[in-house]
């Protein structure tokens, strides 16, 4: 049921890269599809989001980088 929702959310470029994002970071791309899956339930998402879309959902579902900074003395 799940894959069948989002073959319906996502248009094939999106569908692959969320495929891809699986195999390195499964917690990642199992946050975007709970998202996903509740929007479109909802009817927020009526219509299939763009490769474009699904990256800036990434980017604010993905969390920030820690930055370390080492000063040389």
């Amino acid at each position: 049921m799940r894959q069948r929702v989002l073959q319906v959310v996502l248009d094939p470029q999106a569908r692959q890269r969320l495929m891809n994002i699986r195999m390195v970071k499964p917690d990642l791309a199992m946050a975007v599809e709970n998202y996903l899956i509740n929007a479109a339930s909802s009817g927020r998402i009526n219509r299939p989001l763009p490769d474009d879309e699904l990256k800036q959902l990434l980017m604010r579902i993905q969390q920030p980088k820690k930055e370390f900074k080492f000063e040389r003395r």
